[in-house]
Order: C-alpha cells, then sequence, then structure tokens
C-alpha cells in the first residue's frame, strides 16, 4: 500500500477514533503555557492590546447597564454567564497563536474569516454553551427566591446570596471548563467536529486533573483580577489566556491524525 492510500485511509472519518489521544501533562504545565502565551502576547502586542481594549470596554458596558437596570442580581448573573461565552470570544486569539506558530505575521482579518469557516461547529459548540447557560440563568433566579435580596440590602443578605450562587454556578462552570477546556482550539487547528473535540478536551481534563485544576485555577485568579480593576485588566489577561489555551491544547491534544484546516505552506494566511 502506498502513501497516499495509507493518507486516504487516515483521513477517512471512518478510520479516525471517536476521541483524541492526549498527553500526559506535568502538574505545572500551566506555568509553561502562560510563559508561552506573554511570548506571543509581545510578539503582537499591538494587535494584543487592541483586542484586550474591546473586551474591556465590552464588560464596562454590559456591567454598567446591568447594574442600571438589574441591579446586583443581574449584574452576577451576567457576570457568570460570561464564563460560559469566554471560550467562544477567545476563537481570534487562537487563531493568532496559531499563525504565529506557523511562522506568519498575525493579521486580524484572518482571524475573522477563521471563525467564519468553523461557524458551524463553533455554533453547535455555542447551542451546547447556551443550555448550560440557560440552565444556570433558572439556577440563579431559583436563588433569588430561596434567598431573596431586599432593595437595600444588607451585607449578610449579599454575602449568603453570593456564596450559594458561587457554590452551584461553580459546577456549571466546572462542567463548561471541562467541555472548552481543549475543544474550540481543536475544532479550529483539525477538522474535527464539535462532538468530537469536546469529548477529547472532557478526557484530557479527566487524564491530567492536577495540571487542569491548576489551569482552571489560574483563570479563576485572572477573573477575579479582572472584576476587581473594573475590567482594566482585561487588555492584558483576556489574551493572554487566549494564547495560553492555544498552547496547552497543542501540548495536550495529540491531533494528528487529523487534518490540518488551513494550507498556511501555500503562502501568508493574511494576504
Amino acid at each position: 500500500m502506498n502513501d497516499s492510500t495509507q493518507q486516504e485511509e487516515q483521513n477517512n472519518p471512518d478510520n479516525l477514533p471517536f476521541v483524541a489521544p492526549c498527553n500526559k501533562l506535568p502538574l505545572l504545565a500551566a506555568k509553561d503555557w502562560l510563559a508561552l502565551g506573554w511570548q506571543d502576547y509581545k510578539k503582537t502586542q499591538k494587535l494584543s492590546i487592541t483586542i484586550g481594549a474591546f473586551f474591556t470596554l465590552a464588560s464596562m458596558v454590559l456591567t454598567l447597564s446591568s447594574w442600571q437596570w438589574g441591579g446586583a442580581v443581574l449584574l452576577f448573573s451576567l457576570l457568570s454567564g460570561f464564563v460560559f461565552v469566554a471560550p467562544i470570544l477567545a476563537l481570534g486569539l487562537y487563531s493568532i497563536s496559531c499563525q504565529l506558530n506557523s511562522g506568519f505575521e498575525p493579521k486580524l482579518t484572518y482571524s475573522f474569516r477563521e471563525g467564519k469557516r468553523h461557524m458551524g461547529n463553533v455554533a453547535i459548540f455555542s447551542l451546547l454553551l447556551l443550555v448550560i447557560l440557560l440552565v444556570w440563568i433558572r439556577a440563579g433566579s431559583a436563588i433569588h427566591i430561596f434567598f431573596p435580596m431586599s432593595e437595600d440590602p444588607r451585607l449578610s443578605e449579599m454575602v449568603t446570596f453570593f456564596m450559594v450562587g458561587s457554590a452551584i454556578g461553580s459546577i456549571f462552570a466546572f462542567i463548561v471548563f471541562c467541555a472548552s477546556a481543549f475543544s474550540l482550539p481543536m475544532m479550529m487547528d483539525r477538522k474535527a467536529d464539535a462532538v468530537t473535540a469536546v469529548l477529547s478536551s472532557v478526557n484530557a481534563v479527566k487524564k491530567n486533573k492536577g495540571a487542569c485544576i491548576i489551569w482552571a485555577g489560574v483563570i479563576f485568579i485572572f477573573t477575579i483580577i479582572n472584576i476587581t480593576t473594573g475590567f482594566i485588566s482585561m487588555i492584558i489577561t483576556m489574551p493572554l489566556l487566549g494564547y495560553a489555551t492555544w498552547h496547552g491544547y497543542r501540548q495536550t491534544i495529540d491531533a494528528e491524525m487529523w487534518q490540518k484546516n488551513r494550507k498556511l505552506n501555500e503562502g501568508n494566511p493574511g494576504t
């Protein structure tokens, strides 16, 4: 059997495994991912600042609007919901790191085209997150019923509400983390469907619990920093986390059996 025939059989979806294999990660793998992400940030400083500033402005507008029209309950729900949509918003950042990894100068226009090209799989993934988000919003409403706050809530009321809400929200956030830790970078990088990518991500988290718990902790700390700084820090943290996630995927998921989505060797994708 010649090489071309072997390649055709390998690229046949019927011959591909349902879940991509994963590598065993060191406990502090997140440290390397952040270091590599920071290198990408410095190489694309202007582009990264622009994207980070967009996230900062959007977060500020959303926060002010929700506080004005819905108060603390709506604000808490929206901030929690950001955890669910952030992986999709970072899709363009994965593309930037991918372009750097391929030796090209990153172009934002190519990142947009890349997102459009994978709209089908991203839509399926978004539907999954939407279902989880709707269930979480419903759970948030139930929390408000069982732990009501007055129009001028006391500190004890707010503490109780946020503690209960955080405990329940962490369960939903964990589910989203497992599904999205490495799935979107894989969908963008390889011709893998949303189900395969999500299951591969869940499998990788399961087999690298320690390293992934630390990575989830890093994301949580960055989220707290963003909130406490009025989202100004997102100018740095959002691009950094996006780039680091791409490198995390590259080091974790062995997706060589799936065809690449791009033919970057044919020329600069930004042209």
